[in-house]
């Protein structure tokens, strides 16, 4: 049985799951296909622990955990309301195909309707054909102001 929960980042238990999905990404091809590096392993979880706007949730099937997704909340100008942005979701390959993603795009709606946020938003890479899929049936598209000014681009400046 699926259940879907806060993570906890004080129980061990919560965060063996937690690194182990968000490796598991990590050395997917669509995760960048290499794992977390060693500083990641150790720092990322009291890092993220530390930060107010983080959100994560976990997925499990039974005791076995098969999903996470990572969200942070930002702030829309425009709307002058929250924001939440899916960082990070994550499927076993295992477990692909049964609903879990679904399930968890669900949860972070639910925390972003309780949180009074105006929308979700999310990246995906544009070769990422399956995830584009699910996003577009749980009602993502892409974002634009106005036609004529196109949709937005994701651009990054590494440091």
């Amino acid at each position: 049985m699926l259940t879907i929960i806060p993570t906890d980042f004080a129980l061990p238990v919560h965060r063996a799951a937690f690194l182990h999905l968000l490796d598991h990404y990590a050395h997917d091809p669509m995760g960048g296909g290499v794992g977390l590096s060693e500083f990641a392993k150790e720092h990322l979880v009291d890092g993220l622990a530390a930060r107010a706007n983080f959100a994560s949730r976990l997925a499990f099937d039974g005791n076995s955990p098969v999903g996470l997704i990572n969200c942070f909340e930002g702030y829309s100008t425009f709307a002058a309301r929250p924001l939440l942005n899916i960082h990070d979701i994550v499927v076993h390959a295992d477990f692909r195909g049964r609903g879990v993603g679904r399930a968890l795009l669900a949860a972070a709606e639910e925390l972003a309707r309780e949180r009074g946020c105006c929308k979700l938003t999310l990246e995906v890479l544009e070769g990422n054909r399956v995830a584009r899929a699910a996003y577009q049936a749980c009602g993502f598209g892409g974002y634009e102001l106005t036609p004529e000014t196109g949709q937005a681009l994701f651009l990054e400046k590494k440091l």
